[in-house]
């Protein structure tokens, strides 16, 4: 008997494994389109924390001063001063021109005041500080404050969040027309 050689048929193609060009294609458009429609709801959420952590600092640190200043028993200053990179605040002792905002550093003060905190609010992260008045003293036997103001936080978007200080030296914060969430509108 013969031995019987089978041939095995070559015939039979395999699958390519992998992606095809336009498998990949389509993939990427869902993605462009995806991300695309997200990145603005993102870029609003992004700003909307950003002013709401400067909001919470800046009102702590109004708090922080007038406390200070009655365990120091000594009058103390909240001053506000545009800087080369967006604005400041800054906590110190002295009048309100002895201490000024320096370039990404603490504040520069002169004739016997002295920087206690130095806040920063950087143009890159688009939220930056008005006040329609300079500097805010806190009286430390009392704890009031004189005179009375409203300190503005902006976001690049507009929105605001507004801390008005009273003669009592407490603030109430809020935001016009109820734009941002968690503040009551002015």
């Amino acid at each position: 008997m013969g031995t019987t050689k089978q041939h095995h048929s070559t015939s039979s193609r395999r699958r390519p494994r992998g992606v095809t060009l336009i498998e990949a294609c389509t993939v990427l458009a869902i993605t462009s389109v995806v991300v695309g429609t997200t990145v603005p709801g993102m870029q609003g959420l992004i700003e909307t924390r950003r002013l709401n952590g400067a909001a919470a600092l800046l009102a702590t640190d109004i708090q922080y001063v007038r406390t200070e200043a009655v365990t120091r028993n000594r009058a103390l200053r909240l001053s506000v001063h545009p800087s080369g990179d967006g604005s400041c605040y800054v906590i110190h002792t002295g009048a309100a021109a002895q201490c000024v905002c320096s370039d990404g550093g603490p504040a520069l003060c002169s004739g016997g005041a002295e920087e206690i905190k130095t806040v920063h609010l950087r143009a890159a992260d688009k939220v930056a500080l008005q006040a329609n008045v300079g500097s805010v003293v806190f009286d430390p036997l009392h704890g009031t404050s004189s005179p009375t103001g409203t300190l503005r936080l902006i976001a690049g978007s507009g929105h605001e969040i507004r801390h008005v200080i009273n003669v009592m030296g407490r603030v109430r914060s809020c935001t016009p027309l109820g734009a941002v969430a968690g503040y009551p509108a002015c």
